[in-house]
């Protein structure tokens, strides 16, 4: 085609556009190929791969192994082992010079009998030979005592001394005392160990009194 003629004066019109070729879809590739696996997931299997696991393999014990002693340690042992500070101990700040004792339960005591002072011996505080000795032991170390020791055990009133025990033998078993020795059980009773002379036999004396 021969151009237009442009006239004096005027502007030359613009060139036309040339015809659209192709769509840009045809030009282009059909599809990407899909990824298989993420990038990350490839990373950690190659991770493991190359790292061995951290396990140890158990070793089997033998079934006739002894179980190993425990340690016991103490709490500041232990305190020692675990890394920590043994606290100070903190002192009371006094700001007087007087000390009060703090208050403590005091229960009045439990008296075992009624002492009497002074004035005539009424009937009940006379002390004879009934009223001193009470019972005889038959316990195993009260008879082993007659059998080895020569010793008579009698449980007696707790007001009675060695003289008055001695005397109340005497009046009532006809046997005379080497030697007296006495104690108060934790039960509140006197317990007296009479030893014979030697001319006496305690277990004549006990198969007399009916112990044995």
């Amino acid at each position: 085609m021969a151009p237009k003629k442009v006239q004096p004066g005027k502007a030359a019109p613009k060139p036309s556009k040339p015809a659209k070729s192709a769509p840009k879809a045809a030009s282009k590739p059909a599809s990407k190929p899909a990824k298989t696996a993420p990038k990350k997931a490839a990373k950690a299997a190659a991770k493991g791969a190359a790292k061995p696991s951290k396990k140890p393999t158990q070793t089997k014990k033998p079934k006739n192994a002894r179980p190993q002693p425990r340690m016991i340690m103490s709490n500041r042992d232990r305190e020692k082992r675990e890394g920590k500070l043994m606290r100070a101990k903190k002192t009371k700040i006094r700001t007087s010079v007087m000390f009060h004792r703090p208050y403590t339960q005091r229960l009045p005591g439990k008296r075992r009998f009624v002492r009497k002072c002074g004035g005539t011996a009424s009937k009940e505080g006379k002390m004879d030979q009934f009223t001193c000795l009470k019972f005889p032991l038959t316990t195993e170390s009260a008879m082993k005592k007659i059998e080895e020791n020569n010793t008579l055990v009698f449980i007696v009133d707790i007001r009675a001394n060695k003289r008055t025990i001695k005397a109340a033998v005497r009046s009532m078993y006809d046997i005379k005392a080497k030697k007296v020795n006495t104690l108060i059980r934790p039960d509140g009773l006197k317990k007296a160990y009479i030893r014979l002379m030697p001319e006496y036999d305690a277990l004549d004396v006990a198969n007399k009194i009916g112990i044995l």
